[in-house]
């Protein structure tokens, strides 16, 4: 009996052992998440807050132009990421093979034409050119924006649920409108050179756009499947600190502070 008393003594001493080596690695280096600047980074300053009140370490890393931060997570250089929708994250991994799945749910954050030069879309000039997102994601918004419009038909079947469009899918485009694709990042830079543009709404808030104020058309929020969310690696995906991490971001004080700070351009989705 004595000895396995002993024996009972050791185990749990060294499971103590391990737990107090596994918590100090925890707390010698926080979580790195990489976001892009602007409305992420701002709502990332608050999410940090609240993870460290939880004992959560948060590191926030702002990935900038055309760095990926798919593929900084993918590499391991980051822990998760929060910075995309899910239809962009399904196209990454398909196109590039990456381990990475989402764990939750974060925003929707609208894509909106936005013009220096007419009031609407309808207010387009025949011919007009029209500055577009390159990714097949953003790309899809973009045309289903200028669809709900009446500006271009899009072919039958196509679904945003299910699949992307692209300008090979437009069917018809009654005011011969010339599209320029470009990269996201470089849409606000290049608003002086086009009639519009769709400009996704980090790239916008960083130039100084809002959608609900600046936009001459937003995209609708009822039944988007643009939902914005944290990934990581697959082999983390039941990682202890995965759900606390998840937890911090979609807690109140994250919702009201979206709420408070953007007015409806940018909404909680949790």
């Amino acid at each position: 009996m004595k000895r396995r008393h002993v024996l009972a003594s050791i185990a749990l001493a060294l499971t103590a052992l391990s737990m107090g080596n596994a918590h100090a690695q925890r707390s010698d280096r926080p979580l790195k998440v990489g976001v892009r600047g602007g409305v992420d980074e701002e709502i990332w300053e608050v999410v940090t807050r609240v993870a460290d009140k939880q004992g959560l370490r948060v590191q926030t890393i702002v990935i900038t132009g055309t760095a990926s931060p798919n593929e900084a997570l993918n590499n391991g250089d980051l822990d998760a990421n929060s910075f995309q929708h899910i239809p962009f994250l399904r196209d990454q991994i398909r196109q590039r093979g990456y381990k990475i799945v989402n764990v939750g749910d974060t925003l929707i954050s609208p894509i909106a034409f936005y013009s220096r030069k007419v009031k609407s879309l309808e207010a387009l000039p025949n011919g007009a050119k029209i500055g577009i997102p390159n990714d097949p994601s953003n790309q899809t918004r973009a045309l289903v924006i200028l669809r709900d419009h009446g500006l271009v038909k899009l072919r039958d079947g196509f679904d945003p649920f299910t699949g992307t469009a692209s300008l090979s899918d437009i069917t018809a485009n009654p005011k011969k409108l010339e599209f320029v694709e470009s990269a996201s990042v470089v849409l606000p830079r290049a608003l002086p050179d086009v009639d519009a543009a769709a400009i996704v709404n980090t790239f916008a808030y960083q130039a100084g756009l809002i959608a609900t104020r600046d936009g001459i058309a937003v995209e609708k929020k009822e039944h988007n499947p643009y939902v914005n969310v944290i990934a990581v690696r697959e082999k983390d995906r039941n990682a202890a600190w995965v759900a606390p991490l998840v937890k911090a971001y979609q807690s109140d004080e994250v919702r009201k502070f979206i709420q408070t700070r953007y007015q409806g351009s940018v909404i909680p989705a949790f």
